[in-house]
C-alpha cells in the first residue's frame, strides 16, 4: 500500500485480504497505552524537555528509498505500528487532527475510540483531495487550535514541533511556511520525543533482541566463514561487493538458518567492511572499492547493522591477521575498555560512566593509546539508529532506566605501528555491541559472535617453521589452517621480487585495458597550445579619425591602441595586434631587408576557438603580407616593437583568462555563538601576502564550510571552503625545522595577488640563531642542557597545538553534511621517503596514503595517486649512482612529472611501494622524451593499443624480443636513435623518443649472456683486474669522446666486449 505503509522491515498484526485501505490494521491496543505515555509524559516535562508547548505538531515527509531515522517516522511507528508518509498529526489537550488522504483517514478512523478512551480527546480528520493544496484545512486547524487556546485563558499558544526536520514535498513546505506566519510562539519538541522513546516497553526489547539476534547470526554464519574463505583460496574480492554479499543475507534470513520472515527485516546501513591502512569509525563510514587486504599484520573491520520490524541493532568486530605486539597489545587493551564500559550500563548510573569505565582502564593499561580512543562509546539505539540525547561520551549525565538500549561501540582510530608494508602501518580497531539495560546486570544481546583474543586474531606467520602457529579453528573447516607460504607453493619458495613481478605483470594487463577503454571513450581531441586570444571584439580605432598622422610612408607600431599601420596601396591601414600570428625579417646578399608578417586567419592551427574570427568567419582575411627596404635598422627596430608589444597584450590577457577561469567559491559561514570556531594561532602563510611591510603572523580558524587565515592588516585573509579541499596533510617537525598543516585544493583561489592550488600554514619549532663567541661548549654545559629542554618543549607543544587541531577538524569533517567531500587529513609516511630533484633543488619526497608529496621546499609537490597512469623509472642500470622517476598521469594532455637523481639505495624501496599502491611501473636505461610519446599516443590510439599498449616500456620483454630476433620488431623505433652511424647534418633539435644523459654507463654492460653463473661483484672485479694489467683508467678519452656526443642526443656506438657480447639494446616504442 503506497499511502499507509509500514516503514521498510516493519509490518503490522492484522494483515487481511481486501483493499488497500483496509489491507493493514493497526494494534489498537499497543495504541492506547502508548498515546497514555505520551500524553503523561507531555504533561511531566511540559516546561522542560517540551518547552512548555499547549501543541504537538508532527509532519512526516513523503516516502524515500534513501535509509533515514526521523523522528516523526519514529512517532508514526511507535503509535500505529506503521508509517503514514504525507501526513500532518497535530496534538492538544483535547483533540487529535489528522491532515492527509483519504485513504489514510480510512485506516485512522479507527483510532477514534480509543483516542477518547485512553486520554480523552477528540480524534478530527481533515480529508485532503489530490488536487487541493491543503491550505484551507490547515486554517481550519490553526483556528480550533486558537479556540482551544482563548478557551483555556491563554494567549498566542506555544507550538511544538520538530525543528530539525526540514520540510518534503509541497504539503509539508505549505505546512512550514504557514506555521511560520501563523504568529505562534514556536519551540522545539524533539528532546521531548528523544525522552519518551529512550525506555523501551517489552514488546520493543523482543524486536531488539531480534534485529541482534539476526546480526549477530550474519556476523559469525556467514561473514567469519566468508574471510576465511577468501584468505584461505587467497581470492581478491573488493570492499564493496562483501558489503552487497552480506546485505543480500541480511534480506534472506533463511540463507543463514534464522527464522524471520524476509519482509520484517531490512538494514540499517550498507555492511561496512574496511582494510589496508584506510579505517574510518565512524557511524557515516563506507566500504570503499580497494580489494580487501590480508598480508601479514593487517588489520579488517567488519560493521553490520540489522533492522527488525524497523528496530535496530548493531554489531563490529575487528579481526588481525598476523598481529605484532603493538596491534595484539592495543586490542587486547580496547577488548577490556569495551567490557567496563558495557559492565557501567546499570539502572540509576549516568550515561557518562560508561566511556569513563573505558577511559580509566586505557589510562591505566596503555596511556599512550587515550589520544586515539574514539570520543565516546555509543549511543542509545531504537527506532533511530542513533537516538539523541543517549550519547554514551564525557558529559551526558543522563540517568540510566531499565529498558533503555545502547550500542556500545568503541575503538581506536589512527594507530602507527612499524612494518614492512605501507598498507599496515596506520590501523585502527572497533568493537561494538547492543546492550539492554535491565534491573540487573546489562545484557549484550549480540554476544552470539565472539570478540574474544582467540577468535578474531589468525596467525599465518610463514617464519615460524619449527613451532606450528596457533591457529584459529574454524567451525566449517576440519583441517589446519594452511599459512601463505603453503598456499603459494609447498615445495618452492616464491621469492619477494618474483611476486612483484607476477603482481606487476596482473597490473600491466589491467593498466593496458584501462588505457584502452579512455582513449576510446576519449577519442584524439587534442589541446588546446594557441596564443591567448583577447576577450571581446578586437578595437584598435572606434573611427578613422583617431588613425594617428602618417609619418612618411612606412610601418608604424602604434603602442597606445595596441596596432600596426601597414602601408598598403598608398594608405596606412591598421592591423590590431593580437591579429598579428608571427613576424620576422631577413636580409639578402644585396643588402634588401624583407619583413614578413603573418596573421591568424581562420582555418589555421588552433584559431578554431578564436571567437573574433568566428563572428566574421565569412569574411576575406588577409593571411600574411611582405615588405621590403633598405634600411635594415629600422626594420629590425619594427620587428623588435611588434614582438614586445605581442608579449605585452598576451601577458596582459592571459592574467585575464587566469582570473576569469577562478571558479566562484561559497560564501563562508562564520561559527555561532554555540559553536566557536577551531584556532590555531601564530602561524606564518605559503604562499605570502604580497607587499612591502612587515609580514605578520595569523591565526587559522576553523568555520562551519571553510577556513579563514587572517592576520591583524584588514587586507591579509585567505578563505578556504572545505568543498574546495582535495587533500589536507598534517606534518610534524621531525628532522625540519617547521609543523604545518597543508591545503591541496581542486580550484585555485588567491593569495594576495597571486593564483594558486596550494596553501600552506606553518609554525617554526626551533629559532635559527648563531651563537656569539664561536668557541666549543662543553656536553654537560646547564646552559646548553636547559636550553635544549627548552626546544623539545616547544616542538612538543606546537605540535600537540596541531594535533588537537587536526583531531577537531577531523571530527568536524564527520558530519553528515560533509561526508560527501571524503575529507581528513593525511600524514606523510617518513620511512617511505625518498630523496630527489622534482624541480630545481634537492628535497626529501615523502608518500602518504593518497599522494606523493613535498610539503617543505617550494614550489611543493602533491601528486595524486589516483591519477597516476604508469611510473617509469629511468637510467637504471649497473654502476649507476642515481636513477630518474618519470610520473604519466591518466591525462595525457598534462606533462608528466620527473623527479631525478633520485640515489640507487632507493631503488627497491620505491619498488615495493610503488607495487603495494598498484602502481604500474617500468625501467629503462635512458631517459625518454614524454612530450613526443604522448603525442604519438594521442594522435593515433589505436595503433597504441594495438601495439601492446605500455609494454613497450617493459625492459625485460624488449630484451627477450631483442635476442630473437632484431628485425622482426614490427613497433616503432625512433628514427634519430640509429645503432650504426649518426649524421653530420642531422638537426639538433629534432625530437628523439629517447634523450641521452651525460651520467649514463656503458649501456652494453647489460648483456645477461656473458660470463653466465658470475655474480655482478665478481664481473666488476674482473674488469677492475684488467685494467689495472692495460696499465690505463677506465676514464679513457674514448669514452670521453662518446659521452660527448650524447650531450647532443646521438646513440653512441657500441663498445665492443671481450667474448662476442651483444650489442646494446635499442629503446623502441612498441
Amino acid at each position: 500500500m503506497a499511502d499507509a505503509r509500514p516503514a521498510k522491515g516493519n509490518t503490522g498484526n492484522g494483515k487481511t485480504s481486501g483493499s488497500a485501505a483496509n489491507s493493514y490494521t493497526i494494534h489498537l491496543e499497543n495504541f492506547s497505552r502508548r498515546l497514555k505515555m505520551l500524553y503523561s509524559h507531555w504533561s511531566e516535562f511540559k516546561n522542560g524537555m517540551w518547552g512548555g508547548s499547549e501543541v504537538l505538531a508532527v509532519a512526516t515527509p513523503p516516502p524515500s528509498e534513501d535509509l533515514r531515522y526521523l523522528k516523526s517516522s519514529a512517532l508514526n511507528i511507535w503509535l500505529f505500528g506503521y508509517e503514514f508518509p504525507d501526513t500532518i498529526m497535530v496534538f492538544t489537550k483535547k483533540e487529535i487532527h489528522f491532515l492527509c488522504s483519504q485513504k489514510k483517514v480510512r485506516l485512522l478512523e479507527a483510532v477514534k475510540k480509543s483516542a477518547k478512551a485512553a486520554v480523552k480527546v477528540d480524534v478530527i480528520m481533515h480529508t485532503k483531495a489530490k488536487s487541493d493544496g491543503g491550505a484551507a484545512l490547515m486554517d481550519d486547524i490553526f483556528e480550533a487550535i486558537r479556540a482551544e487556546s482563548r478557551l483555556n485563558g491563554h494567549g498566542i499558544p506555544v507550538f511544538g514541533h520538530i525543528a530539525r526536520e526540514a520540510p518534503e514535498g509541497n504539503l509539508l513546505e505549505l505546512w512550514d511556511e504557514k506555521l511560520k506566519d501563523a504568529n505562534f510562539q514556536l519551540v522545539d519538541v524533539t528532546s521531548g520525543f528523544a525522552d519518551l522513546f529512550a525506555v523501551k516497553d517489552t514488546n520493543e526489547v523482543i524486536n531488539v533482541k531480534r534485529a541482534a539476534h539476526l546480526t549477530s547470526s550474519v556476523m559469525k554464519y556467514f561473514v567469519v566463514p566468508k574471510l576465511e574463505k577468501i584468505i584461505d583460496e587467497e581470492k581478491r574480492v573488493t570492499h564493496s561487493s562483501l558489503m552487497d554479499d552480506t546485505e543480500k543475507v541480511i534480506l534472506e534470513p533463511t540463507r543463514i538458518k534464522v527464522g524471520l520472515k524476509a519482509e520484517n527485516v531490512d538494514i540499517c546501513y550498507p555492511p561496512i567492511f574496511q582494510s589496508g591502512g584506510v579505517f574510518d569509525l565512524k557511524p557515516s563510514a563506507s566500504s570503499n572499492d580497494d580489494n580487501l587486504f590480508y598480508d601479514s599484520t593487517s588489520v579488517i573491520i567488519c560493521a553490520i547493522g540489522c533492522r527488525y520490524r524497523s528496530y535496530c541493532s548493531n554489531v563490529a568486530r575487528t579481526f588481525l591477521i598476523d598481529a605484532n605486539s603493538v596491534q595484539s597489545k592495543a586490542y587486547e587493551v580496547l577488548l577490556k575498555a569495551h567490557d567496563a564500559a558495557i559492565k557501567a550500563l546499570r539502572s540509576g548510573k549516568k550515561s557518562s560512566d560508561a566511556y569513563l569505565a573505558a577511559v580509566s582502564v586505557v589510562e591505566e593499561e596503555a596511556p599512550e593509546l587515550a589520544p586515539y580512543l574514539t570520543k565516546s562509546a555509543g549511543t542509545g539505539i531504537g527506532l533511530e539508529f542513533r537516538e539523541s540525547g543517549l550519547s554514551l561520551n564525557g558529559k551526558n549525565d543522563r540517568i540510566l532506566k531499565p529498558g533503555m538500549i545502547f550500542n556500545v561501540s568503541l575503538g581506536f582510530q589512527n594507530l602507527q605501528t612499524e612494518t614492512k608494508n605501507p598498507k599496515t602501518q596506520k590501523f585502527s580497531i572497533l568493537l561494538a555491541d547492543t546492550v539492554v539495560i535491565s534491573e540487573n546486570d546489562p545484557e549484550v544481546v549480540t554476544s552470539t559472535c565472539s570478540k574474544a583474543v582467540k577468535d578474531v586474531a589468525y596467525s599465518f606467520n610463514e617464519d615460524e617453521e619449527e613451532e606450528p602457529p596457533k591457529i584459529k579453528s574454524m567451525p566449517t573447516v576440519t583441517e589446519k589452517y594452511p599459512s601463505k607460504a603453503t598456499l603459494r607453493s609447498v615445495n618452492h619458495e616464491v621469492s619477494k621480487e618474483e611476486l612483484r613481478r607476477q603482481h606487476q605483470a596482473a597490473l600491466a594487463r589491467r593498466k593496458n585495458e584501462e588505457t584502452a577503454r579512455r582513449l576510446a571513450g576519449r577519442g584524439t581531441e587534442g589541446a588546446n597550445h594557441g596564443p591567448v586570444k583577447p576577450s571581446g571584439e578586437l578595437i584598435a580605432y572606434k573611427n578613422v579619425n583617431d588613425l594617428p598622422p602618417p609619418r612618411d610612408f612606412m610601418i608604424q607600431v602604434d603602442q597606445k591602441n595596441e596596432a600596426i599601420l601597414l602601408p598598403i596601396y598608398g594608405k596606412m591601414v591598421p592591423f590590431h595586434i593580437a591579429t598579428v600570428k608571427s613576424v620576422s625579417s631577413q636580409q639578402d646578399t644585396s643588402r634588401t631587408c624583407y619583413i614578413r608578417i603573418i596573421f591568424n586567419v581562420p582555418g589555421a592551427p588552433f584559431s578554431q576557438n578564436d571567437p573574433n574570427l568566428q563572428k566574421f568567419h565569412d569574411s576575406i582575411y588577409v593571411k600574411e603580407v611582405s615588405f621590403h627596404s633598405k634600411d635594415p635598422r629600422h626594420i629590425s627596430e619594427v620587428v623588435q616593437l611588434i614582438k614586445t608589444l605581442r608579449r605585452q597584450v598576451a601577458s596582459r590577457e592571459s592574467e585575464k583568462a587566469e582570473r576569469a577561469t577562478l571558479v566562484t567559491q561559497e560564501k563562508l559561514q562564520l561559527a555561532g555563538a554555540k559553536f566557536k570556531p577551531i584556532r590555531l594561532s601564530d602561524l606564518w602563510i605559503r604562499p605570502v601576502f604580497g607587499g612591502r611591510g612587515r609580514k605578520l603572523s595569523g591565526t587559522l580558524e576553523a568555520h562551519t564550510n571553510g577556513f579563514r587565515y587572517s592576520t591583524s592588516r584588514p587586507d591579509e585573509r585567505v578563505d578556504i571552503m572545505f568543498g574546495n579541499v582535495k587533500h589536507a596533510f598534517f606534518q610534524p617537525a621531525e628532522k625540519e625545522m617547521i609543523t604545518l598543516v597543508h591545503f591541496h585544493l581542486h580550484n585555485h583561489i588567491m593569495v594576495g595577488n597571486k593564483k594558486t592550488k596550494d596553501v600552506q600554514f606553518y609554525v617554526e619549532v626551533m629559532d635559527v640563531v648563531q651563537t656569539i663567541g664561536g668557541g666549543k661548549r662543553s656536553a654537560y654545559d646547564p646552559d646548553e642542557i636547559e636550553e635544549e629542554q627548552r626546544e623539545r618543549d616547544r616542538k612538543n607543544k606546537i605540535s600537540m597545538d596541531f594535533q588537537n587541531f587536526v583531531n577537531r577538524v577531523n571530527d568536524l569533517w564527520g558530519q553528515p553534511q560533509f561526508k560527501g567531500l571524503d575529507l581528513e587529513f593525511d600524514q606523510p609516511l617518513r620511512e617511505l621517503g625518498f630523496h630527489g630533484v622534482p624541480h630545481k633543488s634537492s628535497a626529501f619526497i615523502v608518500p602518504t596514503s593518497t599522494c606523493l608529496v613535498e610539503l617543505i621546499e617550494t614550489p611543493f609537490v602533491v601528486i595524486t595517486l589516483s591519477e597516476i597512469e604508469i611510473v617509469n623509472l629511468e637510467r637504471v642500470g649497473l654502476g649507476q649512482k642515481n636513477f630518474d622517476m618519470t610520473i604519466v598521469f591518466k591525462d595525457f594532455k598534462r606533462d608528466v612529472m620527473r623527479i631525478d637523481s633520485i640515489p640507487t639505495s632507493s631503488l627497491d624501496g620505491i619498488k615495493e611501494w610503488l607495487d603495494t599502491t598498484d602502481l604500474k611501473y617500468y625501467e629503462s636505461r635512458l631517459n625518454l622524451n614524454w612530450r613526443q610519446i604522448l603525442k604519438t599516443i594521442t594522435d593515433d590510439p589505436e595503433q597504441f593499443i594495438e601495439d601492446g599498449g605500455w609494454e613497450f616500456l617493459n625492459l625485460e620483454a624488449s630484451d627477450s624480443d631483442s635476442e630473437n630476433s632484431q628485425e622482426s620488431d614490427q613497433g616503432y623505433v625512433p628514427s634519430d636513435v640509429q645503432s650504426d652511424s649518426v649524421s653530420e647534418e642531422e638537426d639538433d633539435d629534432s625530437e628523439s623518443l629517447v634523450e641521452s644523459d651525460d651520467d649514463d654507463k656503458d649501456d652494453s654492460d647489460e648483456d645477461s649472456e656473458e660470463d653466465e653463473g658470475k655474480t655482478w661483484e665478481e664481473l666488476e672485479r674482473e674488469a677492475s683486474n684488467a685494467d689495472r694489467e692495460k696499465g690505463h683508467e677506465s676514464d679513457s678519452e674514448e669514452d670521453r669522446k662518446r659521452r660527448k656526443m650524447k650531450a647532443f642526443g646521438k646513440s653512441r656506438p657500441p663498445e665492443r666486449r671481450p667474448g662476442g657480447g651483444s650489442l646494446p639494446k635499442k629503446a623502441r616504442f612498441r
